[in-house]
Order: C-alpha cells, then sequence, then structure tokens
C-alpha cells in the first residue's frame, strides 16, 4: 500500500500543480509529501516533477507516468469502495460533476440533508461548467442541462423544467427603454457571457411565438460592453444598470423578487429540459451512488411540487 500511496502522491501534485495544495487534499505536510515524491523519483531513477519558485510541472517521464497510472488508479478507487460496500450500511465516496448554476441552485439546498441522512457517504464535488468525461475521470455521476448530457448515459430528471429570463434594473428600462422582440437587443447594452466548454460568446435563445415556426428555438448574437465567464458577476451587472443579463430564472429569482431586477420578452422564454442527474449504464449500482441517486430523485420531486403549490396569502 505504501507503493499505491506514492503514486496517489503524485497523482495529487500532478493535479493541483502545487505541492501544498496536494498536500491539503491529502491531509497531510507539504514536507512530508515532497518526501514521498522524492523517495518515489529515487526508486525510479528519473525526475517526475520540474519544480520552480512559482509552480509545479511534469517532465516528460512524469506525463507519461500520470498518463499510464491515471486510469489504474480510477479503478483501484472503484475496486475499494466497491469492498467496503459490503458493511452494514452505504459508505464510501461519490465523485460527481456539477456546473457552477446547478452547484448553487442543486446541491448546496441539498447537501446538508444528504451528509445527515447518510454519514458513511462522502462526497467528492467538482463544479465545474465544462464538459467532462465521466469514465475518463473516474467519476460516479454529474448534473447537467438535458441538452449537455454524454451519450449512452441512464439520466434523471431534476426539478423538472426551467426558463431563461432577460432582466435588467429598473434604471436600465427608465434609461434606455424596454425591447419588445428579441430583434430589439441589438439596441441594447447586453452583458454577454464567455462559455467554459468552448470559449465561445453564448448566443442567446428565444422560440418563435406564432406561424409555422411556432415554438422553435432560434439564436442572437448580442453586443455589448461587458463579458464575463460568471453568472453571479453577470446578475450583479445588471442590478448595477450595467445591461441586460440572459441567465436563468432560478439564478435571478432573488433579485426579480426583490425588485433589483425587472424581466422583459417572457412570451418569447418558454420552459425547457431542465437539469438531470446522469451516470454511466451499469447493470448494479454500488450502494453508496444508489442512495444518492434516491435523495436527488426526492428532493427534486419536493423541489417541484414547492414551486408548483399555490403561495398564500
Amino acid at each position: 500500500m505504501r507503493d499505491h500511496y506514492a503514486l496517489r502522491a503524485f497523482r495529487a501534485i500532478a493535479e493541483y500543480g502545487s505541492f501544498t495544495r496536494a498536500a491539503a487534499a491529502l491531509d497531510v505536510t507539504p514536507s512530508a509529501l515532497s518526501q514521498t515524491l522524492q523517495q518515489l523519483e529515487s526508486e525510479l531513477g528519473t525526475r517526475l516533477l520540474q519544480r520552480t519558485t512559482r509552480r509545479v510541472g511534469l517532465t516528460e517521464a512524469g506525463q507519461e507516468m500520470l498518463h499510464r497510472i491515471a486510469p489504474a488508479l480510477n479503478e483501484l478507487d472503484l475496486a475499494l469502495d466497491a469492498i467496503r460496500q459490503h458493511g452494514d450500511r452505504p459508505r464510501g465516496t461519490v465523485r460527481i460533476t456539477v456546473p457552477s448554476v446547478g452547484a448553487r441552485s442543486i446541491v448546496e439546498p441539498m447537501l446538508g440533508e444528504f451528509m445527515a441522512r447518510w454519514p458513511d457517504v462522502q462526497l467528492d464535488i467538482r463544479v465545474e461548467d465544462g464538459l467532462t468525461d465521466l469514465v475518463a475521470e473516474g467519476l460516479d455521476a454529474g448534473i447537467r442541462l438535458g441538452e449537455r448530457l454524454q451519450r449512452d448515459m441512464v439520466a434523471i430528471p431534476i426539478g423538472g423544467p426551467l426558463r431563461a429570463v432577460v432582466a435588467g434594473s429598473p434604471a436600465y428600462f427608465k434609461k434606455y427603454g424596454r425591447p419588445k422582440t428579441p430583434k430589439d437587443l441589438q439596441q441594447h447594452n447586453c452583458i454577454k457571457h464567455r462559455l467554459a466548454s468552448s470559449g465561445a460568446i453564448y448566443r442567446w435563445e428565444f422560440a418563435h411565438r406564432s406561424g409555422a415556426q411556432k415554438g422553435r428555438w432560434f439564436e442572437i448574437a448580442v453586443d455589448g460592453s461587458l463579458t464575463v465567464n460568471d453568472v453571479p458577476l453577470a446578475v450583479r451587472a445588471a442590478e448595477d444598470g450595467i445591461g441586460l443579463t440572459c441567465v436563468l430564472e432560478t439564478s435571478a429569482r432573488a433579485s426579480l423578487d426583490d425588485g433589483r431586477l425587472e424581466n422583459v420578452l417572457e412570451p418569447w422564454l418558454p420552459p425547457f429540459d431542465g437539469f438531470y442527474l446522469y451516470y454511466p449504464s451499469r447493470f448494479q449500482v454500488p450502494p453508496k451512488l444508489r442512495v444518492f441517486i434516491d435523495f436527488i430523485r426526492e428532493w427534486g420531486a419536493r423541489d417541484l411540487a414547492s414551486r408548483s403549490a399555490p403561495s398564500s396569502v
């Protein structure tokens, strides 16, 4: 197991690019981690890392090493977790990937309840807006919008359909007026969003209201003085009157409710497929993942019911 730990240590340093951050993740001191790596390099007779005062990088040998051991370590993690399942309660680590907006709207609200109910199940959550290959990265499950799901995955809807909003501050609308159709956005300062997966600027999406193309979606390339890659920053900029933003309604709900933002173009923004929990198709789902799947399904149903229930006066 000592060699196994040394390989894990090397993988952690390579992933974090830092002895300090890798040591924190492994719950050891940086000096102990450095000593482990030196012993591994000595046993192999080659340098695996290039160390500078600012960062840690891989040598050519280190790159080949990581490429070869990462799949094996992922399989070993899965095997160890499977053995742990033979206890009385589900246990082990569930590794999931989730986009930032899903982390705020889904994971944050359910996290405390899940971990209190299943104290022997650990969650390893990667918040990332780019697309991730679950199998290649050794992940158990992911949360994504329906249109971005990987192929050959089992998918479970969470919380029902979503919708986007185009929103601006009352001060902005007082000064510049309100767009009546998506084409009117060409006359407005729009806050652009850069996609993490491709680096491209997101084209705002709308659906035709009538005619032969009723219900079909089309895109508008907007322009403006501000480009961001963070939804809360876009919402805050819209609140400050910088321009209009197009985000999921859940991301702007608090600002819309208290009047900091007002939405426009509602008839052009019908609901669409919301978030899904997805995982690789397997004949037997490990108990640790099964309880997470069942909890997400339960939480999603409760959340949808609460949003659908009529509000009391």
